[in-house]
């Protein structure tokens, strides 16, 4: 049994109809084949998408090719399955049939699977924030399986709690303020160092996301009590795991630090994974002499302003997991049976120590097909485009836009990811939705205070030295519509029916989301907290209808 998300437009507005009629539905209805029932294997379902859609580059339709075939033929029978809706709730259903293809359906209704809906009405709230997040992609139909999900989502559908990722870190709960996690520390000592993902390290100051105020707050706190992350938990996702150490403890008899020894001491007691973090710090004090300041709360190479927050090749989450991959000594026709079994454009290449010996391509295979009639795998390997995980994704994006992928190592210079073009459509894609959302609200709220409010009473509401430079609603800040609008006047000039006070109160949480949106953070926003301005947006749109 497996688990999948399968949306109802980008809007909901196939929702009503999924759940009235008990089906999951998908777009793409100009397909001129209509009907993929026949269309038995990916390369027939790539034909027909890039026939109905020729102004599409080769990633998009890879893309749409990749959902539509999961839709029709990897969803089977007895398969969970979830879909988001607009309302902040959730439904939650089993796979009781196979495609169908409705020619006399309405546009948008015509690609069905039955589904026998379990739960209608889930709220979000009831599901924890890592599951929460692998429903946030913006594909239509995609899979999760990462943290447990197919018993979690089993579990839902039965009306019980989300048990929680089956690896979740039960001590990690119980440090619920910074005064706890400090005490943990020094409780622990050298020999047993305190790791915990980032996730769970963020949730001790009450943050989801690193942005420029989190990240500042939290690193003079551990600066003030003389502790480091390693690596800084500024680098890497939400999952990665740090240690926290006390690196700023003054040296005992033998001249060494806490994190020196430490990396001496005990190491086998620890998870392989943990003993990495401690081994990395070891070489992080070894290339440099400490200063006055100690390692508080950064590696001894970084500079006095601290920890940056940056967008790292490590916070894509294709970065940290290991790909399918052919290693030296294989035979071609193993990497070419990959690569049409999984729709790859690419395979790495690896010796027996995981690190990277080239890659191999459909272009590098024609190649050497020219060269020689049955060329070997060593024939059609070329040198591989290769980013270290720390490196800043922006300087690597124009390599893998030329390249369409670049494969990623950890500092062992192992393979750990690999990231391809479809990859950063995904993300960029995900990081600009939050953006077009607060325009549009924005956009909504110019158009309609102008034509209903005078501009007399719209320069009432900002300071006096600023109303001579109000000349419109678009010089308004995003805080000042909510003084704007409170003000009885103004209100019923809207002559919209619906609740002030409500209306004001999501304006606001609006404003405040907005305002951390204009801070940069490495950290996706998931649907759940874009929930707000999207129920805003909406009533924006149901009481001022006009595109």
């Amino acid at each position: 049994m497996r688990a999948w998300v399968v949306r109802a437009g980008e809007n909901g507005e196939r929702e009503r109809s999924a759940l009235e009629e008990g089906i999951l539905v998908v777009g793409w209805d100009r397909l001129a084949m209509g009907d993929l029932t026949g269309s038995a294997t990916r390369d027939e379902v790539r034909a027909a998408v890039a026939a109905a859609y020729p102004d599409e580059g080769p990633y998009t339709i890879g893309n749409w090719t990749g959902q539509l075939y999961r839709f029709v033929h990897e969803i089977q029978p007895g398969d969970l399955v979830v879909l988001p809706l607009k309302s902040s709730r959730v439904a939650v259903g089993r796979v009781v049939g196979i495609y169908e293809y409705r020619a006399g359906a309405a546009e948008g209704l015509r690609h069905v699977r039955r589904v026998e809906w379990l739960v209608e009405d889930l709220d979000r709230r009831d599901i924890q924030s890592d599951l929460l997040d692998s429903l946030g992609s913006l594909l239509t139909v995609f899979e999760i399986s990462r943290f447990g999900a197919v018993e979690r989502v089993a579990a839902l559908a039965e009306g019980k709690p989300d048990p929680g990722r089956p690896d979740a870190d039960e001590f990690a709960a119980t440090l619920t303020e910074p005064a706890k996690l400090y005490e943990e520390v020094r409780r622990r000592g050298d020999g047993e160092p305190l790791t915990l993902s980032i996730r769970d390290f963020l949730a001790v100051w009450g943050v989801q996301r690193r942005h420029p105020a989190s990240t500042e707050q939290i690193t003079n706190d551990l600066e003030a009590r003389g502790l480091v992350t390693v690596p800084p938990f500024t680098d890497g996702t939400l999952d990665s795991r740090i240690a926290v150490l006390a690196g700023g403890a003054e040296p005992d008899e033998s001249g060494t630090s806490a994190v020196s020894r430490l990396a001496s001491a005990g190491l086998s007691a620890l998870s392989k994974a943990d003993r990495r973090l401690v081994e990395t710090a070891e070489a992080a004090v070894g290339s440099a002499a400490p200063t006055s300041a100690g390692f508080a709360g950064r590696l001894p190479e970084e500079d006095d302003e601290g920890q940056a927050i940056a967008y790292r090749v490590s916070n894509l989450e294709s970065a940290n997991r290991m790909p399918e991959c052919v290693r030296v000594g294989d035979e071609l026709g193993t990497a070419t049976t990959l690569m049409v079994l999984r729709g790859y454009s690419q395979l790495p290449v690896l010796d027996a120590d995981g690190r990277l010996r080239g890659v191999v391509s459909w272009e590098s295979i024609g190649r050497a097909r020219i060269a020689a009639s049955s060329p070997g795998l060593h024939a059609a390997t070329v040198r591989g485009q290769e980013a270290n995980g720390s490196d800043d994704l922006l300087d690597w994006i124009g390599v893998i836009q030329q390249y369409g992928y670049v494969v990623v190592r950890d500092p062992d210079h192992k393979v750990c990811g690999l990231i391809t073009a479809s990859d950063l459509t995904v993300q960029f894609g995900t990081r600009v939705r939050p953006f077009v959302l607060v325009e549009e609200i924005e956009q909504r709220l110019r158009r309609v205070v102008d034509r209903c409010i005078p501009l007399d009473r719209i320069r009432a509401s900002v300071p006096r030295h600023r109303a001579g430079q109000v000349h419109s609603a678009a010089n308004l800040t995003f805080g000042a519509y909510k003084w704007l609008l409170k003000e009885p006047e103004n209100w019923a000039a809207l002559g919209w029916g619906i609740d002030q006070e409500h209306f004001l109160a999501a304006l606001e949480e609006c404003r405040v989301f907005r305002n951390d949106l204009m801070h940069f953070s490495p950290d996706p926003v998931t649907d759940d907290q874009l929930t707000p301005a999207q129920g805003l947006l909406e009533l924006l749109r149901s009481v001022d209808p006009q595109v």
